[in-house]
């Protein structure tokens, strides 16, 4: 059985599929990845899983090998098999139809034959999982002798083992995927040791031995010809390249980047692996223990399966005690067996959670992906996880039957955590927030858990946006059918689906301010927690300070290709999503980017910036002049300078509107000549090539670099690719037809008159320290204003052109059909041009000036995986060190867990601190008096400042008359007279802020909020 396949060809990448996993990966890997074929062995839930991302992945083709019968159990974490399959249907025909709608490119097929040599001579990759350790040992020895990389994989309850081997001599052609670091040269001496300085604003990450090649160099020119140079770093901005004596002397310019070089590692069969104990790499450098153990655990389950003829039953200490026994055949001299810790895996053995398939298979995936692609570093060579954590703390003491099957989908889960947890987790009401790639899976997960599915279960899931083709290529509850379909109700329908027992509602609301009569407190006092997968800080913010306000767990997580991190917020045990913030990103400084360009990130910048006032802010500057009465009014607020240049462009956008699309090829070429030859002849007018600083150093040097002006050229497919967008975009703002005929287009460019520049003597900024030429003189400035006026006469009067608007673009970079980026690449290349900075293409200008984040849905799949191990956590209330944030990168590849930071605590006085978790709860509506009293009695804390929000309620330093006014009046009535607002009708509480004195050292502390209920 197999999707049918056109004939063989070239693989063509779908870049509008594929555009985000592509600036994780490169096309140069993704052609590697779309000629693989690879056979997953075992489809229970964590085949599934690889087989998902893989599929999403875009390899050439998976055959899916299981002929066993999809048992009831298997339901805990296959989200592709349904009830009535059970006992009648084999698992690799049950999930097949369900595979082959992933992803229309790839290839799928089912084998029911043997797993004979010549049927595994077809695969590039072989994976196994969750298969007995002969058939593991035996099919790896064929693919080691046969150079087929080999994967098993295998989940127990809490624990997971990975063994790869890619066979000897295995090229890493890159170890990090990062981009080659490259920085601009303030000098190089000329002397034995041939020190390389790099100008301030970069640090090298640079280390002894990597190699580096050099451009652009002038003086000691001879470098650009050299082959890559090994260097020994000196300083964080100094190298040495060895002796330069024999060299002409350095004068200005250049660069120097690093040369990523190939890294080749040998890989040994797992049976000398299990027998030597070596190249076992480490997943948690907190758990000493854990790899020896674990490495002669799995071999003892195995073992005692093989003589049993099953895995250890569940939470069996008979057979707990016989595996801990087989264990200590495997035993070296010095190593000490954890008893704990296998009989643990024992007791687990039958388990099957979704959380551990869903990070043991996302792991899986990207290796397989680096296998065929020689991209990223892999696990060298088993690798083990645990979450031992999230047992119960009496999991030893628990009788045996609280561990049993029932018969139930969920059993598999039962068997790891009890039936009394599995209770407590369908009865949780959780509030999703995003459902896009990360949403996805939480959903599956949520689903497959049973989270939600009980009586008092529900899971809320919310996200405004709708589908987009590029979505599916990472968030796998869609299908091409599904775009522009809304994310969250598709999503709820098709987890449905996978448990039709889950209760689930789906909202297409922001969360925010302005949506809390919705999300209101009766909503949030009804959830146990919530889960955030969002993608911007804003929102991230927001339901942090709505989870730490209603006392709720939040769990937190993000992506980056193939970095990933998880935190969980725990109320009064941790500290808050907010408490700790990354640094802003450094933006381009205004004068780089307007006159000294360095790098193709500035030029790109640059072109998008233009583009969002030529075709969207004239637009809505004119669109607000010609409906909004005091729009005129408004501008006077601004700057004389920003005044003139606003009225400037809305003069320019009505009195030169185009009538047909000639007159806006027309107008491209003259903004050609502007940008790319009249402002460089500015600029080199102000700044000549020649020219020198009062110190005696040439003016164009460091960090910029001297400009060339740009002749028009009609058969420069780069210039021409500037008049086409450009012509089209303004076509589109002013509702003319295009025209799409390619010569017409070179023969009117070519025919424009485009009048002669002669340089003015205007003044540049040259440095973010200099004043803006604008803000000079008050003589400048009156100027200005008598321009603005001048053009405010001219203008027609919006009465004169009622009902007439001009079409507003918004930016959008995934239409490769609108012009958007085709105008951004073209301009930003001309501008990359004038400067000698290096063009991109037009898939990196995309993914700058789209600000796109790579993204991978093997790693999407383990965070949500490890999210979800915390949730586990969370519903058992465990202590601090229980709990685990996740930093992880499967590229490198690298895991860190760390305990999340304790809330800090606020000392009030002696014996009495508080959190951030903390408030002081009124409840009643009282008299500013009787509110100044019981803080006083109560809490010993006298009262001298009383706020809400922006109003300020009571102050010591309030006039007599008012104050004996105020502290007769209840706080509700205080607040609407002071307020001059009504009180929330959709809120029963104020927050209030008070500032005190302990009134028994009659020191200033610090205490928190108060929450007062009034309604």
């Amino acid at each position: 059985m197999s999707k049918p396949m056109d004939v063989e060809q070239e693989p063509k990448i779908d870049d509008a599929l594929y555009s985000r996993q592509l600036y994780a990966l490169s096309h140069e890997t993704m052609k590697k990845i779309t000629s693989t074929s690879v056979l997953v062995v075992g489809l229970q839930g964590l085949g599934i899983e690889i087989v998902k991302d893989l599929s999403l992945a875009g390899v050439k083709s998976v055959t899916l090998y299981d002929k066993e019968l999809v048992e009831i159990k298997d339901l805990s974490s296959q989200f592709y098999f349904s009830p009535e399959q059970v006992g009648k249907v084999g698992r690799a025909d049950a999930c097949f139809q369900k595979v082959v709608d992933l992803n229309n490119y790839v290839r799928i097929d089912v084998h029911n034959g043997e797993l004979n040599d010549e049927f595994l001579k077809k695969f590039n990759v072989v994976v196994l999982a969750n298969q007995p350790l002969a058939l593991q040992l035996k099919v790896n020895e064929f693919c080691h002798a046969n150079k087929i990389h080999f994967i098993s994989v295998e989940t127990r309850g809490v624990f997971g083992q990975l063994f790869n081997d890619f066979g000897e001599q295995f090229t890493i052609t890159d170890t990090n995927g990062e981009n080659p670091n490259s920085y601009m040269i303030s000098s190089i001496s000329q002397d034995k040791e041939g020190i390389v300085t790099v100008v301030e604003e970069q640090k090298l990450q640079l280390l002894d031995g990597d190699l580096v090649t050099f451009k652009e160099v002038n003086g000691m020119s001879a470098l650009n010809d050299l082959p890559p140079q090994k260097i020994k770093t000196i300083s964080p901005l100094t190298f040495s390249i060895g002796d330069t004596t024999n060299l002409p002397p350095y004068t200005s310019g250049g660069y120097v980047t690093e040369v990523k070089q190939p890294k080749v590692i040998d890989f040994k069969p797992l049976k000398n692996i299990l027998e030597s104990g070596e190249n076992i790499f480490i997943t948690d450098d907190f758990k000493f223990t854990q790899p020896t153990n674990l490495l002669i655990g799995f071999q003892a389950i195995h073992k005692f399966a093989e003589k049993n003829k099953h895995m250890p039953r569940p939470h069996n200490k008979e057979d707990a005690n016989a595996v801990v026994e087989i264990a200590k055949g495997f035993l070296k001299a010095d190593d000490e067996l954890d008893e704990k810790m296998i009989t643990q895996l024992s007791f687990g053995a039958q388990g099957d959670i979704v959380p551990m398939q869903a990070i043991l298979g996302g792991i899986t995936a990207q290796e397989v992906l680096k296998a065929c692609s020689g991209k990223f570093t892999p696990i060298h060579q088993i690798a083990f996880f645990d979450s031992v954590e999230c047992l119960p703390e009496d999991l030893e003491t628990l009788p045996e039957e609280e561990f049993q099957p029932i018969g139930s989908r969920y059993d598999g889960q039962i068997i790891t955590f009890g039936k009394t947890l599995q209770s407590k987790i369908e009865n949780l009401n959780y509030f999703l927030v995003g459902a896009g790639a990360i949403g996805c899976e939480m959903l599956k997960n949520f689903a497959m858990m049973g989270l939600g599915a009980g009586p008092k279960g529900m899971v809320h899931v919310t996200d405004m946006d709708t589908i987009e083709k590029s979505n599916l290529n990472r968030q796998f509850l869609f299908r091409s059918s599904d775009i522009q379909q809304l994310k969250s109700q598709t999503a709820a329908n098709a987890v449905k689906v996978m448990n039709p027992s889950l209760n689930v509602k789906a909202y297409s609301l922001r969360v925010g301010p302005d949506t809390e009569t919705h999300y209101n407190e009766e909503f949030f006092n009804s959830l146990d927690g919530v889960c955030n997968a969002l993608d911007n800080v804003e929102a991230r913010l927001y339901m942090d300070s709505q989870c730490v306000y209603y006392g709720k767990p939040l769990l937190e997580s993000g992506t980056l290709g193939t970095k990933g991190n998880t935190q969980v917020v725990v109320p009064h045990l941790t500290e808050s999503y907010s408490s700790s913030r990354d640094p802003p990103e450094k933006g381009i400084p205004v004068c780089t980017l307007h006159n000294f360009p360095n790098a193709i990130e500035h030029t790109i910048q640059w072109a998008r910036d233009t583009f969002e006032g030529l075709f969207k802010n004239n637009a809505d500057n004119v669109n607000s002049y010609l409906t909004n009465p005091a729009y005129v009014q408004s501008l006077k607020t601004q700057n004389p300078f920003l005044r003139l240049e606003t009225l400037s462009s809305i003069k320019a956008s009505l009195m030169d509107r185009p009538l047909d699309f000639n007159q806006c090829i027309a107008w491209a070429r003259l903004k050609f000549e502007e940008y790319f030859n009249n402002n460089i002849e500015q600029l080199l007018y102000n700044f000549p090539k020649d020219m020198v600083t009062t110190t005696g150093t040439p003016f164009w040097s460091g960090p910029k670099r001297a400009p060339t002006p740009l002749k028009f050229d009609v058969e420069n497919p780069l210039h021409l690719d500037f008049i086409v967008a450009a012509a089209n975009l303004r076509a589109y703002n002013y509702g003319i037809k295009a025209e799409v005929n390619i010569d017409a287009i070179k023969k009117q460019a070519a025919n424009v008159i485009v009048p002669d520049f002669t340089p003015k003597k205007v003044k540049i900024q040259t440095s973010e320290n200099e004043p803006a030429p604008s803000t000079n003189t008050q003589q400048a400035s009156d100027a200005e204003d008598d321009q603005c006026d001048t053009i405010l006469s001219q203008l027609p009067q919006p009465s004169e052109m009622a009902g007439y608007k001009i079409n507003s673009i918004q930016f959008e970079k995934d239409d490769d059909t609108n012009h958007h980026i085709d105008f951004i690449t073209a301009t930003s290349n001309l501008r990359a041009t004038n400067y000698a900075i290096t063009p991109a293409d037009k898939h990196k200008t995309k993914g700058i000036a789209g600000k796109i984040i790579p993204a991978l849905v093997t790693t999407t799949a383990v965070v949500a995986g490890f999210v979800c191990i915390e949730l586990i956590k969370v519903i058992q209330s465990k202590a601090l060190e229980k709990y685990k944030s996740t930093f992880m990168n499967l590229g490198i590849p690298f895991f860190g867990f760390v305990e999340p930071i304790a809330a800090p605590k606020n000392k009030i006085r002696e014996g009495w601190t508080w959190t951030l978790w903390d408030r002081f709860d009124i409840d009643g509506d009282i008299t500013l008096k009787e509110f100044l009293d019981l803080f006083e009695k109560k809490h010993g804390l006298d009262i001298s400042m009383l706020s809400c929000k922006v109003t300020l309620l009571y102050a010591l330093f309030t006039d007599k008359k008012a104050k004996e006014e105020r502290l007769k009046m209840k706080i509700s009535q205080l607040y609407e007279t002071l307020s001059k607002k009504p009180l929330p009708k959709d809120k029963k509480y104020l927050l209030l802020e008070i500032c005190c004195n302990d009134t028994e050292t009659g020191d200033d502390v610090d205490v928190p909020s108060v929450r007062y209920k009034y309604n």
